[in-house]
């Protein structure tokens, strides 16, 4: 597999020469700097390290500033390991947007908006009970019975309730790639991308 990490910028839409129109993500993909090389024999297994966003030395820890010091770069915001990536890579060297071209079908994983304590409604699709009238009062977006109370007398594991929503790590896949900006570090893809806008996603193909 090939990867890069990523910064979703928000969202346009494209035309093809037919006048379709297509929703597409714009991503602000890389460089990205290889920090780290992982092999069997040293580590067990095959991965580079790819690290993505430039931080202050001062904000960093003594054990951040001299590992990246051994790929002669900066500190970096955001790292992540790719495991048996395809493209041979020395510690070092940088990742760009080219590696992806036109028509490829990638993945994105992002972690997607969080909602904060919301109810059932919202958070799991309930449709309320019946019609407000005839001294309802307040219950039309209640959860409604908890259990059986004559079985067991607490509230069963996984049950439907209020809570925190979002904030999820989601993958999607199948989408398609449809520009590539190279000197921008830019690529357009199709639909819509987990997460926030300017947000850390990553790429693989």
């Amino acid at each position: 597999m090939k990867g890069i990490i990523g910064k979703k910028v928000g969202m346009t839409s494209v035309f093809d020469p037919s006048g379709k129109q297509t929703a597409c993500t714009i991503i602000e993909a890389g460089p990205c700097v290889v920090t780290q090389v992982k092999t069997q024999d040293s580590d067990g297994y095959n991965a580079i390290q790819l690290s993505f966003g430039d931080k202050k030395e001062k904000h960093s820890t003594k054990s951040e500033v001299n590992h990246f010091a051994k790929a002669q770069t900066a500190p970096k915001k955001f790292s992540k390991e790719f495991r048996d990536y395809s493209l041979e890579k020395n510690i070092g060297e940088t990742v760009t947007v080219d590696i992806f071209a036109e028509g490829d079908k990638v993945e994105v994983v992002g972690t997607t908006k969080g909602k904060g304590f919301q109810g059932v409604v919202k958070r799991h699709g309930f449709h309320g009970v019946g019609q407000q009238s005839h001294g309802q009062h307040d219950r039309q977006r209640a959860p409604g019975s908890l259990g059986n109370s004559s079985d067991a007398a607490r509230v069963m594991k996984g049950m439907k309730m209020a809570g925190r929503m979002g904030t999820d790590r989601v993958k999607l896949k199948g989408l398609k790639v449809i520009k590539v900006f190279p000197d921008q570090n830019y690529i357009l893809v199709s639909g819509s991308v987990p997460g926030h806008n300017g947000s850390i996603v990553l790429i693989q193909k």
